[in-house]
């Protein structure tokens, strides 16, 4: 049992092609939900229920005669591409805006329609709707012989890693990718988003802060709220964790805004969102402690298609010149994370984004009031170093300390590289400001005397130079931002 099957048609118009693929995407949910419904009450035919995405198709006969400039926007050469899409309402600014590019820089017709590729009657649920709560064991078993259901095959990264080899269909054609992520894998993502920041991903805004410590959130909350009761404020909402919205002074609430709650307990990666029309605001995640976090929260982040993630974090100082509270900003990392080797090999630099390094150095020069050689004094330029291992200090000497000084590492900590590595695998424009908070190879253990003092001193100071940074991003532009360095050689067309 499958809907309307709705026909693949050609367009020269964005709007026109996204319409199209809208009413293939929502038709489908409707139906998979109608079934879905009579099968909670009790009632199934018995024939399987399926629903597919939609899709978008180019046909290229030409090699890319695109603006060289252009970081995104074009195929690499003559062929057919093709994505399949999902939630084309809250994607619907990315896909008008990836529609309007292969329009303008190649000059032929988009063709969309109905994709072969099944939707999980999972990714099909309501915001709150809540599947397994209202079936029995038996009649969750039956679920699996008459609905389509997450297909891990179908949700790899094989396209970001660089792995894919696109292999002729059934009608003898190759089909390459256009974008990154396959819809699947978009969705999947959504709803992990949901299930560890607590809040929805309608909320995510474009530029994004990570940071490791509560205390940064702390702050972020309080700035938010302050924000909130400016009524000339440039931000519009705060959206705290279990989607509770604060709306500034002066605007109405808007539908929704009351369906929110704060939950029992945080979840294990809280974001907060500071939003701003056209989704330009800054979204703030505590990722907590380790690489696997780092990884788990940006292979997810990842499929909004952020404009750039910056780390705000603590770190080990690893020179005898720093001090507690001095800057630093990584221009190179050391990956001892692991959590990305397979994925990106240790061979693979990671380099420092121009446009990402002097926003940072600009907004500490603002926020310090220092400049030149007194600048130089709290804020260090130089590589850090990613451990796994928390108790690095531990390890037998001088094993760590070899490494780290062979590689001129000036700080340690256990995120920042897998932030970048993530960045630089996903082409988000990726940067890190940390702060020196101990410097154990000195004798200067962080204890909870020295640490509570040093988090009143730094952490407003630190987060206002993050914030400033993002201000100085959004303010010179998206053509400014993304950058050619990030993508490969036959890169997929969609940012």
């Amino acid at each position: 049992m499958s809907p309307t099957v709705l026909t693949t048609l050609s367009f020269t118009d964005a709007n026109a092609a996204l319409a199209h693929a809208r009413t293939i995407y929502d038709s489908g949910i409707a139906h998979l939900r109608q079934a879905l419904r009579e099968f909670i009450a009790g009632r199934d035919d018995g024939g399987h229920v399926r629903a597919c995405y939609p899709f978008v198709r180019v046909r290229v006969d030409t090699v890319a005669r695109a603006d060289s400039r252009l970081a995104y926007g074009f195929v690499a050469g003559p062929g057919v591409y093709e994505t399949t899409l999902t939630r084309p309402e809250l994607f619907r600014h990315y896909y008008r805006e990836q529609f309007d590019l292969l329009l303008k820089n190649h000059g032929v017709a988009l063709e969309v329609g109905l994709s072969a590729q099944p939707i999980p009657v999972h990714f099909s649920l309501a915001e709150h709707d809540h599947l397994e709560g209202a079936l029995t064991p038996e009649r969750r078993q039956r679920l699996r012989d008459l609905f389509d259901l997450p297909d891990l095959a179908a949700m790899d990264d094989g396209i970001a890693n660089g792995t894919l080899d696109p292999q002729p269909g059934s009608d003898g054609i190759v089909r390459h990718p256009l974008s990154l992520f396959t819809a699947p894998r978009v969705d999947y993502s959504l709803h992990r988003l949901r299930h560890y920041t607590g809040t929805m991903p309608e909320h995510f805004q474009n530029y994004v802060l990570f940071t490791n410590y509560q205390f940064y959130i702390d702050e972020f909350v309080r700035l938010g709220h302050e924000l909130m009761a400016d009524e000339t404020s440039e931000y519009v909402a705060f959206v705290e964790p279990g989607n509770v919205v604060t709306r500034r002074t002066g605007l109405a609430a808007e539908a929704g805004d009351d369906l929110g709650a704060p939950p029992p307990r945080l979840p294990q990666m809280p974001a907060y969102h500071l939003k701003r029309h056209g989704h330009s605001g800054i979204t703030m995640v505590n990722i907590g402690v380790g690489p696997s976090n780092a990884k788990t929260i940006t292979d997810h982040i990842a499929v909004l298609r952020p404009h750039a993630w910056l780390m705000l974090g603590h770190c080990a100082g690893l020179r005898n010149t720093q001090q507690l509270g001095d800057y630093v900003l990584a221009h190179g990392y050391v990956r001892e994370d692991h959590v990305l080797d397979e994925e990106l090999p240790l061979w693979v630099p990671i380099p420092p984004l121009a446009e990402i390094q002097l926003a940072l150095e600009e907004a500490v020069a603002e926020v310090t009031q220092l400049s030149g050689y007194e600048l130089k004094k709290i804020m260090r330029t130089g590589t850090v170093a990613s451990t796994d291992n928390r108790n690095w200090e531990l390890l037998p000497h001088p094993g760590p300390e070899r490494r780290f000084s062979q590689s001129r590492a000036v700080a340690l900590d256990m995120e920042s590289a897998t932030i970048a590595a993530n960045g630089f695998r996903f082409r988000v424009p990726y940067g890190t400001l940390l702060c020196v908070s101990d410097k154990p190879l000195h004798g200067e253990i962080k204890l909870p005397g020295m640490a509570n003092q040093f988090y009143r001193e730094r952490v407003d100071q630190h987060l206002r130079i993050g914030i400033r940074a993002i201000e100085i991003l959004r303010h010179q532009g998206l053509d400014h931002l993304h950058s050619r360095k990030l993508r490969s050689f036959a890169e997929v067309a969609f940012q």
